[in-house]
């Protein structure tokens, strides 16, 4: 059973880590893909091929989410290339840790632009054609440091955190229109922002997290399948938090 059958989906962020993995997944179910990266081209291919490859229309976008103009362009390159955005993922983010006496204004600006402006930017834009339809769900990244905090994580920590509070106001604001918006807080995921842990500092993370491991992309994508589809269809303004246990 494909549960995004006929569907569009915004993915930003999605040539790598938990962005491609919600990629595939909503491939998989049907769902037809569209995708932001602002690097790596190459990965950016790759996935496209892969996805095409699944028998779904697929293309990527070189875009910076928390550019506002290049977030309009990409709506609009989006909705005349695909013709709706029925499901919009806000995943681009970026960390600059450090602790706040060492923290640059530059670093705080760099994260908030990108965790948190970008989320603005987007969801603005694709509310417009949501709207319209009176359907949409909208899934923004949060983070369990979001909820919790983290020393050394304080731009990450409040940038997830105003994610959280734009989340449920927009829920909100549109849940009369149909559209859903809600948030995923993940916990510690085996991607590439984690992989330093490995080297030592893994095996003290998993004596806090109830589960004692870190958790897969896949498993994240899975909620965010859960969120996109009609499965979810009395779920807005809800954090859904994938930590193995961590923020209990």
């Amino acid at each position: 059973m494909k549960l995004l059958e006929n569907k569009t989906a915004l993915i930003t962020g999605a040539s790598r880590g938990i962005g491609e993995a919600i990629a595939i997944k909503f491939a998989e179910h049907g769902a037809n893909i569209a995708f932001t990266y602002l690097s790596s081209a190459e990965r950016a291919q790759a996935l496209e091929e892969k996805l095409a490859g699944m028998g779904v229309k697929a293309k990527g976008y070189k875009s910076d989410a928390a550019d506002y103009a290049s977030a309009e362009q990409l709506t609009n390159d989006v909705l005349k290339e695909f013709g709706n955005i029925d499901i919009c993922v806000n995943n681009a983010g970026i960390s600059r840790d450090n602790l706040l006496l060492r923290l640059t204004q530059e670093q705080w600006d760099e994260v908030m632009s990108a965790n948190l402006k970008s989320v603005y930017n987007l969801t603005k834009q694709v509310i417009r054609p949501m709207m319209k339809a009176r359907s949409g769900s909208i899934i923004n990244m949060s983070s369990v440091v979001g909820v919790s905090g983290n020393p050394g994580q304080s731009s990450y920590a409040a940038s997830k955190a105003g994610v959280i509070g734009f989340t449920k106001s927009i829920a909100l604001e549109l849940g009369s229109r149909n559209i859903r918006c809600n948030a995923i807080a993940p916990g510690f995921i085996e991607t590439d922002m984690t992989g330093y842990l490995k080297d030592g500092g893994a095996e003290t993370w998993f004596s806090k997290i109830p589960m004692a491991r870190f958790g897969k992309v896949d498993e994240v994508a899975n909620v965010a399948l859960f969120l996109a589809s009609d499965m979810s269809s009395y779920v807005t303004g809800q954090v859904v938090g994938i930590c193995g246990g961590l923020d209990t």
